[in-house]
């Protein structure tokens, strides 16, 4: 007999694995509007469309696709993604632009469950958001889709962060804001909460594959979690279910 929704999502959590901007910082808005000042320097537009071709890409990917979407030679490659990451991390010197509650959330989970970042941040970028947010010691393992081969949607930068956890996929719970997010975290093995991030939405899709859809990150915890959506699960009055550690 094929396993039930429950049994299907009764495994433990062992592990904790958070998206960073758009889940712990309200940073993706800054992201699309310093592509968009970007493009305004050289006369040209980056619309929304844009900023979503991009999402979840690495660095290198990024600006690959920004390039191309652009009409610029490749060899700008190394020069957008280093004007981006710049002005990013900038922003961070007058504080992180936080989402109400996800600090605290992320605190509150780290002194019970082992935690990492896996995020498509450049590496100077989730430095600059660890130090804003005060985060630095409490969340100690940190990827970045700048050290694996492939970026989002791929599954290598949650992959890795498992490893460096010492944690089984399937125990981990990865929690994203994008549809590129989501897919990693499914291709990965792990359970994947998706939280909509308000400045920038995920895409539509976004919450028919997630395994779980929060409304803030303040109201996630890794014991009673509601399910919203469950591809072939469980919705409604009867969508909630335990995770036991």
């Amino acid at each position: 007999m094929a396993a039930s929704s429950d049994q299907r999502h009764g495994l433990s959590v062992a592990a904790v694995i958070f998206d960073l901007d758009g889940v712990i910082v309200d940073s993706e808005i800054w992201w699309h509007e310093e592509r968009v000042a970007w493009a305004t320097g050289l006369g040209r537009s980056w619309s929304a469309e844009d900023s979503q071709a991009v999402m979840g890409a690495n660095s290198r990917a990024w600006a690959r696709i920004m390039r191309e979407r652009k009409g610029l030679p490749p060899e700008q490659d190394a020069a957008i993604e280093a004007d981006i990451v710049g002005r990013v991390v900038r922003r961070y010197d007058a504080g992180a632009p936080e989402i109400v509650g996800a600090v605290d959330a992320v605190r509150r989970i780290a002194a019970s469950w082992p935690v990492a970042i896996a995020s498509s941040a450049h590496r100077d970028v989730i430095s600059a958001a660890l130090r804003a947010t005060g985060l630095e010691a409490i969340v100690p393992i940190v990827i970045s889709s700048d050290d694996v081969e492939h970026g989002k949607p791929a599954p290598d930068v949650y992959l890795a962060a498992a490893r460096a956890l010492g944690v089984g996929p399937e125990e981990c719970l990865v929690v994203e804001d994008s549809i590129n997010g989501v897919k990693a975290g499914l291709a990965a093995g792990m359970r994947v909460a998706l939280v909509p991030n308000a400045s920038v939405p995920p895409a539509p899709g976004a919450a028919d594959l997630a395994t779980y859809v929060l409304g803030r990150l303040a109201d996630l915890d890794p014991g009673p979690l509601p399910i919203t959506a469950t591809p072939g699960g469980v919705t409604g009055a009867r969508a909630t279910r335990r995770l036991r550690r």
